[in-house]
């Protein structure tokens, strides 16, 4: 037990130093690219805004914390699809699965998220009302994870993902890493803990025939095609780290609340705090509220999410008395402007 407690210890402090050192600075805020990284494809975890961080299991823990992942019994599978900021005309497609491999093998998780923004009218100096044609940036990140149970109480977990970008003309693709650990304690696993670092990878940077033009190069008589260098972006990356505790009202009641501090390098800090109410296995409800500087102020808020989330889930067993399932899950996100976000998913696990 000492050994874990000196893990946990030399994690924490290490979060708290990086997380000083490089995060939440103000400063740096809009340098980073890939911001689709920072939004939540998955819709249980949605609903509590996050902060489940430190007991997320199965395939969306690879989103908040890959060490959840290992908790996974056999196989799961989940579709979920998220209408973003209603009215922006953003779309979130996703679709993954875990499976544990063996009695002490891990779990490997594998999941594909895809965004699209709809179409956008062209523009140019000389049209700049359009009506010349429409584009469709699209974004995509594809997971693939491992996770293992190194005790009873440990859980540890990483995730390579590859980040894509792209418009008609134009692409940008990199590599990045999460990791996490997990920490599970008390005479009913009642007290967990939570450690992540997420988006850490090299920097992205835009090509293709869009970034080039026809023009004049000085001694030459004849146009010609020139390609302008774009300059590379980084990776919002983060840390994140979670704490929760489940009360169990009876034999088929648990209340738990959560809360989970995420360090950004590029944005603002931000808490969370939620709520989640589960009655046996086939009803959950779930609240959360996201703050961060300057959240409640309309002229200094940096996000158009206003901190405020809520879900349910409603699931029923394939067969009576076994543990396989499923169950329709739904969370929403206040949003100003626009008309929040809501996702709707499809949870399966066998």
């Amino acid at each position: 037990m000492r050994k874990v407690y000196k893990i946990l210890i030399m994690s924490l402090v290490l979060t708290l130093v990086l997380g000083e050192s490089y995060a939440g600075n103000k400063d740096r805020a809009g340098e980073a690219g890939a911001g689709q990284l920072l939004i939540n494809p998955w819709a249980r975890s949605s609903g509590l805004g996050g902060a489940n961080s430190a007991y997320a299991q199965g395939l969306e823990a690879q989103f908040l914390n890959v060490a959840g992942t290992a908790h996974t019994r056999s196989t799961e599978i989940i579709f979920a699809n998220t209408t973003w900021l209603k009215g922006s005309g953003t779309n979130i497609a996703a679709f993954g699965l875990t499976q544990k491999i063996g009695e002490n093998g891990g779990v490997i998780g594998l999941s594909v998220v895809s965004i699209s923004h709809g179409d956008i009218d062209i523009t140019t100096v000389d049209q700049p009302e359009g009506g010349i044609g429409t584009f469709s940036p699209k974004q995509s990140n594809v997971n693939l994870s491992y996770a293992k149970s190194f005790s009873n109480s440990i859980y540890g977990g990483v995730n390579v993902k590859i980040v894509s970008e792209s418009t008609s003309d134009t692409k940008a693709s990199t590599v990045a890493i999460d990791a996490g650990i997990q920490y599970i304690s008390g005479k009913r696993d009642q007290i967990k803990f939570g450690v992540a670092l997420k988006n850490v990878g090299p920097n992205m940077k835009y090509t293709g025939d869009g970034m080039s033009f026809r023009g004049f190069v000085p001694g030459q008589a004849n146009a010609m095609t020139v390609e302008q260098r774009s300059a590379g972006f980084e990776l919002p990356s983060l840390i994140r780290i979670g704490a929760s505790y489940d009360f169990y009202l009876n034999d088929k009641s648990t209340l738990t609340p959560a809360y989970t501090f995420t360090s950004n390098s590029f944005t603002n800090d931000q808490h969370a705090v939620g709520m989640e109410f589960k009655w046996s296995k086939y009803l959950i409800l779930r609240a959360g509220y996201v703050y961060e500087n300057g959240l409640l102020d309309d002229a200094m808020r940096m996000t158009a999410l206003t901190g405020f989330s809520a879900g349910v889930s409603i699931g029923a067993p394939f067969k009576k008395g076994e543990e396989g399932g499923f169950s329709i899950d739904y969370a929403y996100q206040s949003s100003n402007p626009f008309a929040g976000s809501h996702s709707i998913g499809v949870r399966l696990h066998l």
